[in-house]
């Protein structure tokens, strides 16, 4: 099997975009025709407030075996940022009010976490729902190659990340080797009956543009992949999500250095959809870093635009109909169909 394509991260190349605050002041400067917040209000939807939260999504850490080149983590194997046991305790403790019943474990590549496994144990123990948010490859190195056997025993989600079904596109934005990977893994997983019709073992697929433009339908997408899945490599799955890369972290070196930036910011406000406002997955997430510190989204977690309680602190009370702190950015989660890390937000 090819070795896997390794990059620097920004932070380890000492990149100025490293920086969540440069980030946002260069998209801040953008010549916009309007602000996320003029678009919400026009949607009727201004401020736009969350409803109560039924997701816990714990961001585990940036400690990743790839390096994709639209990762808005700024993910890979040179970060060290890896959630605390105190907060993973802080975030048990939580679910085992009851109130929450979905864990959307992400990172980083989340199975890297020592405790990832312990995770999933408690959290299935105590009847939440558990995603997995798999970038393949990393159930074929040393140490992890029974991953899809646990998680399979548990019962867990698997959303799985494929740009493509095609070896050259998803190489070209995951790195070298990654698609020879991640084709054994879809493999592994399937002849454990992740994806067959009545297993219950979901396995949904992860797809994003290799470029600067919009995901297609994602229905229509699905029907396409569903076929040349099947008849090129012999892989079935359940759904697959389609989700627009956000301008943030190293796509957004890449919109700065190919040129693209501000024609694909316009692309995101001209496309936006007044009825992809309702199902935001800011919503209804709480987003929990791996020092502790709560966000709206995982977007806005990688821009540092954090909430004022930290998971030592919270109270689910406080957090239902609060203002979600919005920016330029949240145009990639309202373009089109919509996207959030389920897909798209609207049929």
């Amino acid at each position: 099997m090819t070795a896997i394509e390794i990059h620097p991260s920004l932070q380890r190349r000492s990149h100025p975009l490293a920086a969540p605050a440069a980030q946002k002041q260069r998209l801040a400067e953008l010549p916009l025709a309007r602000s996320f917040e003029e678009a919400v209000a026009s949607a009727g939807h201004q401020p736009l407030r969350s409803q109560a939260v039924t997701v816990l999504q714990m961001n585990v850490g940036k400690r990743c075996n790839q390096t994709c080149r639209h990762c808005h983590v700024d993910a890979g194997p040179d970060r060290r940022e890896v959630m605390t046991p105190e907060v993973v305790a802080a975030c048990l403790q939580l679910l085992e009010t009851g109130a929450i019943g979905v864990v959307d474990i992400t990172g980083g590549a989340p199975e890297l976490h020592p405790q990832f496994r312990a995770i999933v144990q408690a959290a299935r123990a105590m009847g939440c729902q558990v995603m997995d948010r798999c970038n393949l490859t990393i159930t074929q190195l040393p140490g992890y190659r029974d991953l899809p056997e646990f998680l399979a025993e548990h019962q867990v989600e698997v959303i799985a990340s494929l740009p493509a079904y095609a070896l050259k596109q998803t190489d070209a934005q995951r790195g070298n080797g990654v698609f020879e990977a991640s084709i054994a893994a879809l493999r592994h997983f399937n002849e454990l009956g992740y994806g067959q019709p009545g297993s219950g073992l979901v396995l949904n697929l992860v797809t994003n543009p290799v470029g600067a433009f919009l995901p297609p339908s994602q229905r229509s997408l699905e029907a396409t992949w569903k076929r040349e899945m099947q008849r090129r490599h012999g892989i079935v799955f359940n759904h697959l999500y389609t989700i627009t890369n956000m301008p943030i972290s190293r796509f957004l070196e890449f919109l700065i250095e190919s040129g693209n930036l501000e024609t694909y910011m316009e692309k995101l406000v001209n496309a936006f959809n007044p009825a992809a406002v309702a199902g935001l997955m800011c919503r209804y997430t709480l987003s929990v870093g791996w020092d502790g510190r709560l966000y709206d989204c995982d977007f806005n977690q990688m821009l540092e635009m954090a909430l004022p309680q930290t998971i030592f602190e919270i109270s689910l009370a406080d957090l239902a109909d609060r203002p979600i702190q919005v920016a330029a950015h949240c145009f990639g989660c309202t373009a089109g169909a919509g996207s959030s890390c389920g897909g798209a937000t609207t049929a």
